[in-house]
């Protein structure tokens, strides 16, 4: 009426299938999450699951469980709602075909769903982006690298992922979905797990501050930090020859993220309340935040178990620790690749840029 919108995220019932204290879950909490290699994938769960009961593929019924979001037109969700059944999918579309549709070039399988569905999502989408304006997560520009394999597992180009609106649409939604769940919880008092990033130590930004300095540009000192402030320090980089230099320093400040059952709020987001429910598929974390939805409406005898709830915490650590092995076998594997990429270019000339400089700790050399 308003010029809002109805919104709904739709995620596959995972708990359904997966239930607490079976072999299937001990394996899943064991795993932690998914981990995403060049060649493969080594999933939390079996192929059954991941790629297809849990696959919401286009024309088949497949259990959900699915958030309807009220948004106003500033792109504040005035309200949201929970509920668990079936839901049949039109169609399964990548992101190129619908950005492509968007930008005029319409292929026989979006037309039908253009502007019923891929429209007031692209406007809802730019709602949203008033609200996040005005929130100020933080804006970190750092492209992805893609390694392009051959059918011989030879890197033959190593490209940077294409950043479109319709990936920004999808992981806008998806955050609002994760408030939407972490609130959800804490009203009904159930436990769960929060993703929890905790701002930046002093030292961290001390250090920032004078890579800043070194570049020309000021970062406020004395006041509490917001991420507005690395927003307007990135924002003064950007298109500079300083731009990747500031975005890599701002993302060393960081702190990791990671899972916690008690709530220390989002400091990248900015966001007070956080917790994962769009992933049960690739990581334990959004399965036990399904399970705890499944508890606070008591739909069914298959959400938390007690054992879940008493060792809250445990899990929480052990699916922290197994998201950095991943990251780092992920991150290991990404640089042999690139290693491999760049031997055949021995006595190549390129261009570099130093992005830091550590003092060496003489003990730790011998």
């Amino acid at each position: 009426g308003d010029g809002g919108f109805a919104l709904w995220v739709a995620i596959a019932d995972v708990a359904h299938y997966v239930r607490p204290g079976s072999d299937l879950d001990r394996e899943a909490r064991k795993r932690g999450n998914s981990t995403y290699f060049p060649d493969r994938v080594v999933p939390m769960l079996p192929d059954t699951l991941s790629g297809d009961l849990c696959s919401l593929h286009e024309g088949v019924d497949r259990a959900c469980i699915a958030v309807e979001m009220q948004i106003d037109a500033a792109g504040n969700k005035l309200s949201h709602r929970f509920v668990r059944g079936l839901m049949r999918s039109p169609a399964s579309l990548n992101y190129e075909e619908v950005q492509a549709a968007m930008d005029g070039d319409i292929n026989d399988k979006v037309a039908p769903l253009l502007n019923d569905v891929i429209r007031p999502l692209y406007g809802c989408y730019e709602a949203l982006k008033r609200a996040r304006a005005i929130r100020q997560p933080l804006e970190l520009d750092l492209p992805e690298r893609q390694i392009v394999l051959n059918d011989d597992g030879q890197v033959t180009d190593v490209a940077f992922k294409d950043r479109l609106d319709a990936h920004r649409l999808i992981e806008e939604f998806m955050v609002l979905a994760n408030v939407a769940a972490a609130e959800t919880l804490i009203a009904q008092q159930t436990p769960q797990l929060f993703r929890v990033h905790e701002e930046p130590s002093a030292e961290k930004l001390d250090a920032l501050r004078e890579v800043a300095e070194a570049a020309g540009m000021v970062l406020a000192k004395g006041q509490v930090l917001k991420t507005a402030h690395l927003n307007k320090l990135l924002s003064q980089a950007k298109g500079t020859d300083n731009a990747e230099l500031m975005n890599i320093a701002t993302l060393r400040s960081m702190t990791q993220a990671y899972y916690n059952p008690e709530n220390f709020g989002h400091f990248g987001l900015a966001l007070r309340a956080y917790a994962h429910f769009t992933s049960p598929i690739r990581r334990y974390a959004d399965l036990i935040v399904h399970r705890a939805l499944i508890t606070a409406h008591r739909w069914g005898d298959d959400g938390l178990s007690p054992w879940d709830v008493d060792n809250l915490a445990g899990t929480a650590t052990q699916i922290s620790e197994t998201e950095r092995r991943s990251m780092t076998a992920e991150r290991d594997t990404t640089d042999r690749y690139l290693s491999a990429f760049l031997s055949e270019r021995l006595g190549v000339e390129m261009g570099g840029r130093i992005s830091g400089i550590a003092k060496l700790d003489r003990k730790s050399v011998v």
